[in-house]
């Protein structure tokens, strides 16, 4: 009997989270003013706040090839391993501790270890022995000055602690001229994208939550009752009944 009991209250639950989609995209439509005032705030809400609320940054890479010829003349096929090999000992021995803070301190940068190593990424070229540096920060020469530094480490300070041959600087960072963050084109469409969503949400959570009968099919749907008849729409104008109940017989509509 519980059981029973317990699959009428699910299919009850099925029964009132049931929706039309048809008729749903239909609501969108008679709401679709409401869907682009949506798109048209949220696009403005995130276009001026990455305009005016965030710190724009930049971001200069330097990069250092990972093979030197163990002969100083020749490169053989020994030195092009191990320098594939070594490009990701590199990038993580260039996150430690003492060659972070070493950068910090020798330029004056004022940051913590924590701080530092959170502004620099780096990683190998796919396919390549190349070791690409890069420092983002909010001043343009002084991510270029972090880049360089930590190029010049990778040069002098790791082989050290390897006991391998020193790689070369294929290239130094410059100080970049363009932000690289954040982006206005992308904020502004994810912000448009996201005051959409929100009233799309919104209206649906209504639709759901919109229980007043419309058609014979809610009828039947809600009340467990078939129609006979449907009154139908119109503006159809009927004489007074207060006419017809003095005894007139004009009970006619009115045209």
């Amino acid at each position: 009997m519980k059981q029973q009991v317990d699959n009428i209250n699910m299919n009850e639950k099925e029964d009132e989270v049931e929706i039309n989609l048809l008729d749903l995209f239909n609501y969108y439509r008679k709401k679709i003013i409401f869907i682009i005032i949506g798109f048209v705030v949220g696009a403005i809400l995130a276009g001026l706040g990455t305009k005016f609320l965030i710190t724009p940054k930049y971001t200069a890479t330097a990069k250092v090839y990972m093979v030197s010829a163990s002969n100083n003349s020749v490169v053989n096929l020994a030195d092009l391993s191990i320098g594939t090999s070594l490009s990701e000992d590199y990038a993580e021995l260039l996150h430690v501790r003492p060659i972070i803070e070493a950068v910090s301190k020798e330029n004056d940068l004022g940051y913590s270890y924590e701080q530092l190593n959170g502004m620099i990424s780096i990683s190998t070229v796919e396919d390549t022995r190349i070791l690409k540096i890069a420092a983002v920060s909010t001043k343009p020469k002084e991510a270029k000055i972090i880049a360089n530094a930590l190029a010049e480490k990778a040069v002098t300070e790791i082989p050290k602690l390897m006991g391998t041959t020193a790689p070369n600087i294929a290239e130094r960072a410059i100080t970049p001229k363009f932000k690289s963050s954040p982006s206005l084109k992308k904020n502004t469409m994810l912000g448009a994208l996201g005051g959409m969503v929100l009233v799309l949400a919104v209206l649906t959570f209504l639709f759901i939550t919109d229980d007043t009968i419309k058609t014979e099919e809610d009828i039947e749907k809600y009340l467990g009752i078939i129609p006979l008849t449907v009154i139908p729409d119109g503006n159809v104008k009927y004489g007074s009944y207060s006419n017809y109940a003095k005894g007139k017989k004009d009970y006619t509509p009115k045209k």
